[in-house]
C-alpha cells in the first residue's frame, strides 16, 4: 500500500520507499523518510498529499506518494 491508499490524519510506519532514482532517494533520506520512521498523512490533494514528516509538513506530489511504501 502507497501514501495514495491511506487515510488522513493516521500515523503510519514506511515500509519502504520504491524507486529507481537515486535523486529521489535522496530527496527524500534529506526529508527525513526512509524505513522505519513514522509519517502521518494530513490531507489528500488532487496533486499528491500533505504529510508530516518529523517536525516538518510537507506537500509531495503523486509520484513521490506512490513511492512511498507503508
Amino acid at each position: 500500500m502507497n501514501l495514495r491508499n491511506v487515510e488522513a490524519g493516521k500515523e503510519y510506519l514506511i515500509r519502504a520507499i520504491q524507486t529507481d532514482d537515486d535523486e529521489l532517494n535522496a530527496f527524500l533520506f534529506s526529508l527525513g523518510c526512509y524505513s522505519g520512521e513514522p509519517i502521518t498523512v494530513i490531507s489528500h490533494r488532487k496533486s499528491g498529499c500533505v504529510v508530516s514528516i518529523k517536525d516538518g509538513r510537507y506537500n509531495i506530489d503523486t509520484q513521490l506518494a506512490e513511492a512511498i511504501q507503508i
